[in-house]
């Protein structure tokens, strides 16, 4: 049998819109994440970066279930002695709402220079409009 090997430049580039309001956060990073990776199309090669671009807005109302949004910390460390700080997932949402999608996705991605390849095609944005209209993203339904 004949392995066929699908190079990045032989692959049709795709845009996909996400419309985080709609989704539970998890599940749509997890979509998100195969998406980039390519793992949703038959021509999925595990080396290449083969992968559509992702468009996610209003990520300031992103659905979490439960207490996730009091509970939930994010750590991060200032590479200081006993410099670990948590920051709520509230702070965060307050702060800076489309690190939470990005966050989300980019722990579910491979940790190579292919995975921040792979992310550099995720644009969240956190209101409901962005840039990328000219694209023609396919919006995604649950």
């Amino acid at each position: 049998m004949k392995a066929t090997f699908v190079r990045a430049s032989q692959v049709p580039e795709r845009w996909l819109l996400y419309d985080a309001s709609e989704h539970n956060l998890g599940r749509m990073a997890s979509a998100i994440a195969m998406n980039l990776m390519g793992k949703d199309r038959p021509t999925y090669t595990p080396s290449e970066l083969s992968g559509a671009h992702v468009v996610v807005v209003n990520a300031e109302r992103s659905v979490v279930s439960g207490k996730k949004a009091e509970v939930k910390f994010y750590p991060h460390y200032t590479r200081f002695a006993g410099g670990l700080k948590n920051i709520s997932m509230a702070d965060v949402r307050q702060r800076r709402p489309a690190d939470i999608v990005s966050l989300a996705v980019r722990r579910m991605l491979p940790k190579s220079k292919l995975g921040q390849a792979m992310l550099a095609r995720l644009k969240v944005y956190s209101g409901p409009k962005h840039p990328h209209s000219a694209q023609n993203p396919v919006k995604v339904s649950k």
